[in-house]
């Protein structure tokens, strides 16, 4: 009899809400509850689709009495404006991982340039190794200041599924992504340029042959042996930085780890390698070779 009484008085409340909703002496505040609305849709007026943005605070002077039903309420930009966290914070855009030329997310005074194209600019750099795969720590080392951080495969723990949570955390960031591979073979390039970092590093070259090899996994054929399937990852934006194939071998940084006592006496040769864009010293596995 109790279990009667409850589901009949529940019944009650429930039909007494459903009255209430279809009232319709509802007030505006009632149709309403939320103090202020916003939502995005996609504009077809362009080839990268404009953001609308329309908002309706209902208690400042509401443009209409239905949200969203008047065209004037609509704000049409490509650039929505952000506080400064920090004075020292880099300017945030969204951009295909490799892409230079983006939609703009924060505003911006100028394109950021890639990892690349700084050092060839003649620009010091500063960087992190990050070995926790820790996506907390990545963000925090973009927001304090570093120009890049290298999640490094090969003595840390984690692996491509780990490497792309600090890819995002450093892409919020805009800060450049280095992956180092765990060896240096085609599959693990392969997987890991898929994930568009800016930067590559190989460990264990020792020779011009190891550094040809490691130049030839990060092109495509007839360049090379990379594996094709830039239209479906994120290297491309999955498809929607349409230049891709065009621009990504100017924008990845090749470097090749000599970590070896052979490979310190043939590094001029293994520097001179087409597509070998740096040489990162290996102290500890050098030091156990000598």
């Amino acid at each position: 009899l109790s279990h009667n009484k409850l589901l009949n008085t529940w019944l009650i409340l429930v039909f007494a809400l459903l009255l209430k909703n279809l009232s319709p002496f509802r007030s505006k505040e009632e149709a309403h509850p939320v103090s202020a609305m916003a939502s995005f849709s996609i504009s077809s007026s362009s080839s990268f689709s404009t953001l609308r943005k329309s908002l309706h605070p209902l208690n400042l002077n509401p443009i209409s009495e239905t949200p969203f039903s008047s065209s004037s309420s609509i704000l049409r930009s490509k650039t929505l404006t952000l506080p400064p966290l920090s004075p020292n914070l880099k300017t945030l855009k969204y951009s295909p991982p490799h892409s230079t030329t983006s939609t703009t997310v924060a505003a911006a005074t100028s394109s950021p340039q890639s990892l690349k194209s700084r050092l060839k600019s003649g620009e010091t750099l500063y960087g992190i190794f990050l070995l926790t795969f820790s996506p907390t720590i990545a963000e925090i080392a973009g927001l304090a200041g570093y120009d890049f951080a290298v999640v490094d495969m090969e003595h840390g723990h984690g692996g491509i599924s780990d490497a792309l949570h600090c890819l995002h955390a450093l892409a919020a960031t805009n800060t450049a992504a280095i992956l180092r591979l765990p060896e240096s073979s085609a599959t693990w390039a392969k997987k890991a340029l898929d994930l568009g970092p800016q930067g590559i590093m190989f460990p264990m070259i020792d020779s011009t042959k190891s550094a040809k090899k490691a130049v030839s996994y990060c092109r495509f054929p007839p360049a090379g042996v990379r594996g094709s399937a830039h239209t479906i990852v994120r290297a491309s934006g999955y498809g929607t930085d349409e230049g891709y194939l065009s621009h990504y071998e100017e924008e990845l940084l090749i470097m090749c780890q000599v970590e070896s006592e052979e490979g310190v006496t043939k590094i001029d040769e293994i520097s001179d390698v087409d597509g070998v864009d740096c040489i990162q010293m290996g102290p500890l596995d050098l030091s156990a070779s000598m």
